[in-house]
């Protein structure tokens, strides 16, 4: 029998409320949504939680999605069923509708929440599974047109094609002398390591993913073998959240105190391990405890140095100091090991299928409106698919909110930002982030996500309206009808699209 515990079960009955108030009621089997028509690019979590939002508020969509019915979820369909959410799932409420039965779910019901979703907002229908989209065009009404008219016309695009796609798997010398086996850090379903050692190759998120496999294998021993610290925080909501609020976005003269504490309390004497010279606020940390605690225990090891080749018996090792750069002088050894986990990541999806003019210099990705609308085209949204670093989640309420500041502008005129304005506030982001060590928008927090919302809303006073709609999802209909009086007065004056 389960053991009670009272704080899931507040949990629980917070996530049901939630659900109540603020998820949208489906729209009927069959039923005719209004315009704007949105085509969404990507079957993935962030995909199908924008397609749903839309319908939701009975709004028409489509979603196109170059893999197969398989690939609903997008990369949580892909990884190890040993994988599990690193932060707490408070943070990865990526719709009101989902809930959790624990706090930190697996891969198997992050999939299972991102299916019910779907099919409870009747997204199967409006899905195109096996459509790779190659080209988003405008036509001369300034309609968008995915790879051909076949597919119908749209009043805005959102593209959610994430920021992981297939693996990434570097060639390494001399893998043909290794005796053992090698495999991507995705790829470790039904593979064995009990009582072998293994060599993690790399020393962010993917190692994470590893290093799950190799505690549920019971394996002698784990190697970690990274070219660098990383920051790693601990799995604990109270601590994430506290971070992910730094209103700035980056660097402050107080950010030393986090990172003394985290180094005092959380690395305690491992504190050799955190990154001597790179700050906490400028690069996505890792969000484990495992990896310390195994490491502690003996059962893992962290290397920092280059990767020189691989032999019959493990791979040629340069260790390198504290301090000492990559490619530095150091010490070779061989780490020796019986598996090789390619811990390097994922090839980033490409947007070469928008338009030309939205990589011109210096406002191209992720350099853009909220970092997500490209000024030059404000019907265009790419939702969790142009950011860099961060500390937050890419699965929150956050998605729901650029969906609807999408509607918003596709429905009332008066909101639309101009393109001179929207490039003035990329400027002026820059420049207020101009010590930032990577760019102005290539590291970002949850509280400085907020503020760029807020501000957005509050600098138009035509947006006022939309507040609540687009921050909570709630009243889409009064500002419709607002928006039909404003447009009586603008037809009026002979105005269109809010301007004379």
């Amino acid at each position: 029998m389960a053991q009670f515990n009272p704080f899931m079960w507040v949990y629980m009955i917070i996530q049901r409320v939630l659900d109540q108030v603020l998820s949208a009621n489906p729209p009927p089997p069959n039923s005719q949504l209004r315009r704007p028509r949105i085509a969404i690019i990507g079957a993935g979590l962030t995909g199908v939680s924008s397609a749903a939002h839309c319908v939701g508020h009975g709004f028409d969509v489509v979603i196109f999605e170059a893999g197969g019915p398989d690939l609903l979820g997008g990369i949580w369909s892909r990884v190890n069923n040993t994988s599990s959410l690193q932060i707490h799932s408070l943070m990865y409420r990526f719709h009101p509708s989902v809930k959790w039965d624990q706090g930190y779910p697996d891969r198997k019901q992050i999939v299972s929440q991102i299916t019910q979703l779907w099919k409870r907002y009747g997204l199967e229908e409006r899905t195109k599974f096996n459509t790779k989209v190659k080209s988003v065009e405008q036509d001369a009404q300034g309609r968008w047109i995915i790879n051909d008219p076949s597919n119908g016309k749209f009043d805005g695009v959102l593209a959610a094609v994430g920021s992981c796609g297939d693996p990434k798997m570097p060639h390494i010398p001399g893998e043909e002398k290794f005796q053992g086996d090698i495999y991507h850090s995705s790829k470790l379903d039904g593979k064995h390591a009990k009582g072998k050692k293994v060599l993690i190759v790399g020393g962010g998120a993917s190692a994470v993913e590893a290093l799950e496999f190799v505690v549920h294998e019971d394996a002698a021993k784990a190697e970690i073998l990274a070219r660098s610290e990383k920051w790693i925080i601990p799995r604990n909501p109270v601590v994430d959240i506290l971070l992910s609020l730094n209103p700035f976005g980056e660097e402050t003269m107080l950010t030393w105190i986090p990172e003394a504490l985290l180094r005092r309390f959380f690395y305690r004497e491992l504190s050799d391990l955190s990154p001597p010279d790179k700050g906490l606020m400028t690069d996505t940390p890792m969000v484990n405890t495992d990896v310390l605690d195994q490491i502690r225990s003996g059962r893992a090891s962290w290397h920092r140095g280059d990767i020189i080749g691989f032999e019959e018996n493990g791979i040629r090792f340069n260790h390198r100091a504290q301090g000492v750069p990559k490619g530095g002088p150091g010490k070779e050894s061989v780490v020796e090991g019986d598996i090789v986990i390619m811990a390097t990541g994922y090839q980033r999806p490409s947007l070469a299928f928008l338009p030309e003019k939205v990589f011109e210099e210096p406002y191209a990705p992720p350099n853009w409106y909220l970092q997500t609308f490209p000024p030059e085209y404000m019907s265009i949204c790419a939702n969790n698919c142009t950011y860099v670093n961060a500390i937050g989640t890419v699965g929150n309420y956050h998605i729901g909110i650029y969906t609807r500041i999408l509607l918003m502008f596709l429905v009332d005129p008066l909101t639309r930002p101009r393109e001179p304005l929207m490039k003035l506030w990329i400027d002026i982001t820059r420049y207020l982030k101009g010590r930032a060590p990577g760019g102005a928008f290539e590291f970002f927090t949850y509280g400085e996500l907020i503020w760029w919302f807020c501000f957005c809303i509050v600098i138009n006073p035509f947006r006022w309206k939309w507040a609540f709609f687009v921050f909570f999802g709630i009243g889409t209909a009064l500002p419709l009808r607002v928006v039909e009086g404003e447009d009586k007065i603008r037809n009026g004056l002979g105005m269109t699209d809010g301007h004379p």
